[in-house]
């Protein structure tokens, strides 16, 4: 049923950042239980309308890059995706350590750059590795954006998502942060640019943001785990156990949608319930302009 102007999108795809889980149900900074926020965002997955048919994680999956942490990611995600019938894709970050991420998520021995591509029906999805062994900031070969720009030479059906954990965009309400992030964008930018590339997804920062980067846009996703306050009261950075999210990504042949999409639960105030959908379909398009739109309709009137 088509409500306005717009038909469904062409994709949905679930962005989710920062898990960092880690083995044995240890708890960050002696309060954060990474696995309780995973296992919220994978239950508010399930509730999506339309389903996502790609769940795609930017990076930081393991805290400490344990190999335990990397198979409980994958006991905890896949039977999700599957069930959802959707497409995993995983990201490195900057908290993962490439060996056990290669052979814990792919069964690999690859312990190089984790750049792979996916294929969503047409819709291409590239995952980027951005991280540098031993450090937090990030970089890219020579290598790696020669082996991206020629992905890129062959334009995708419906064009290319590029994630990766360091979004190439400032951090204006965390100055410091600018300190881990992603070095000599520019090299990336001529690659990018001119490219079908239409999205840039992106991590890191533990608080949703937005921008543009080489003319593409650009949504950083929360974090699953702990946040960063990004208006904080006489603290140079400040991580809280609060605000955690996901995104949406809503993919039309013209645009691309994103949508923040809280995990904590809060009291609803109004609303319908759903059995109201049937008799909304049973009206014209006239008739719920009229009942769902004028002021003084038996709908609206408190």
């Amino acid at each position: 049923m088509q409500y306005g102007q717009y038909p469904a999108p062409r994709f949905t795809v679930a962005h989710l950042s920062d898990v960092h889980l880690l083995a044995r149900g240890a708890k960050q900074y002696g309060v954060v239980e990474p696995e309780s926020g995973l296992v919220l965002a994978l239950d508010r997955l399930r509730r999506l309308d339309p389903v996502p048919q790609a769940l795609v994680f930017t990076g930081d999956l393991a805290d400490k890059g344990e190999p335990e942490a990397y198979a409980r990611l994958r006991a905890l995600v896949e039977p999700a995706a599957a069930a959802l019938g959707a497409q995993v894709v995983w990201v490195m970050g900057n908290h993962d350590e490439r060996a056990p991420y290669a052979r814990g998520l792919f069964d690999s021995d690859d312990d190089g750059p984790q750049d792979r591509v996916y294929d969503l029906g047409g819709l291409r999805i590239v995952a980027l590795d951005t991280t540098v062994p031993n450090y937090h900031h990030g970089e890219l070969a020579d290598d790696q954006l020669d082996w991206l720009r020629d992905v890129l030479s062959t334009p995708a059906e419906h064009g290319t998502i590029l994630a990766m954990h360091h979004p190439p965009i400032p951090l204006p309400t965390i100055e410091v942060g600018a300190i881990l992030e992603l070095l000599e964008q520019d090299r990336l930018a001529a690659v990018v640019e001119g490219s079908d590339v239409r999205q840039i997804l992106g991590g890191h920062f533990h608080y949703t943001s937005y921008s543009t980067f080489a003319g593409v846009p650009v949504s950083v996703a929360s974090a699953s785990c702990y946040t960063t306050d990004p208006a904080p009261v006489d603290r140079l950075i400040s991580g809280v156990d609060g605000h955690q999210a996901f995104n949406t990504v809503h993919v039309y042949d013209d645009r691309i949608v994103h949508t923040v999409v809280p995990l904590a639960e809060a009291p609803e105030i109004s609303g319908q319930p759903e059995e109201m959908r049937a008799a909304v379909d049973a009206l014209s398009p006239e008739e719920r302009r009229d009942i769902l739109s004028r002021k003084d309709s038996d709908f609206n009137r408190p």
